[in-house]
């Protein structure tokens, strides 16, 4: 009975760099986190323990730290595609890399109607995602958004469902939909200006959610899938994961109360998990 390698895959995680890009007059903050996986002819390294063709990792991070200053200048989508470039091009022993960015959301200050030349507030959680998979014959971008943290106090229901033996969750038509949504989309291609392409994409996300009649997460699921595949025809396909974080009506009948959808009792865990990818036919 013989014994082999399968797939394996190396890399470097959580590369952290901040980069200060200084205009006439202002300043622009960027603050990325880079994770590379490389793919290759790296047999001998854990049949033999030759490391010939082994790039260390100490080497991917002080890269992505070097390239950044000369080449982070727009979109983290195009500096992904700037990595994988190099990695690939200055590697002969390597089938495919894998870059995933994940860009936090820094937002400049304003005073009385004006902007602060240097001076930014954190938006919170949220993360602007991207990856680029890269082999010697082609790639595939996508990009994405995470820890989106959205909320609706209406238009949202829950009703229909199955009932045994076990179920107590009541009905209703009316109730909070809350998610820590995670979205990635693939690009059919290399688009001209990711830059600008990502604003709008999650502009759409957010207005899909805002105005769907939910009946479900699912429902909305679906709903906001499908709008950012009809408005872009350059992402081929969407994946969502929405976790639901359950807002319960809080039990006033032992007040002697009415709670009129009023008073909830926010929970994290624990949640449902809904995941759903929309594609083209």
């Amino acid at each position: 009975m013989g014994i082999r390698l399968d797939q394996n895959a190396y890399g470097k995680n959580a590369i952290r760099l901040s980069k200060i890009i200084r205009h006439p007059g202002r300043h622009e903050i960027r603050q990325i986190g880079v994770d590379i996986s490389l793919q290759g002819d790296f047999d001998a390294v854990h049949v033999e323990g030759d490391n010939s063709k082994v790039l260390p990792t100490d080497t991917m991070k002080n890269t992505v730290y070097a390239l950044a200053k000369y080449r982070l200048t727009d979109s983290i989508e195009e500096f992904g595609l700037v990595l994988a470039d190099h990695f690939l091009v200055h590697n002969p022993q390597l089938s495919a890399v894998t870059i995933d960015l994940a860009e936090e959301c820094w937002v400049r200050m304003h005073f009385d109607g004006t902007a602060h030349p240097h001076a930014f507030v954190n938006g919170g959680s949220e993360k602007h995602l991207a990856r680029v998979s890269r082999d010697r014959k082609g790639l595939v971008l996508s990009a994405g958004i995470g820890d989106l943290l959205i909320l609706k106090t209406t238009d949202s229901g829950f009703e229909g469902y199955i009932k045994d033996a076990y179920t107590t969750l009541k009905e209703t038509p009316d109730r909070i939909l809350s998610t820590l949504c995670e979205v990635y989309w693939v690009y059919a291609g290399v688009p001209e200006g990711p830059a600008a392409l990502y604003p709008a994409i999650r502009e759409q996300l957010l207005r899909s959610f805002a105005y769907h009649q939910s009946l479900s997460v699912q429902h909305t699921l679906y709903a906001m899938g499908e709008a950012v595949l009809k408005e872009f025809s350059m992402v081929k396909e969407i994946t969502l994961k929405m976790p639901n974080r359950h807002h319960i009506l809080c039990n006033f009948q032992p007040f002697g109360l009415e709670n009129n959808n009023e008073v909830f009792i926010a929970t994290e865990e624990p949640f449902g998990y809904i995941t759903g990818t929309v594609v083209r036919d």
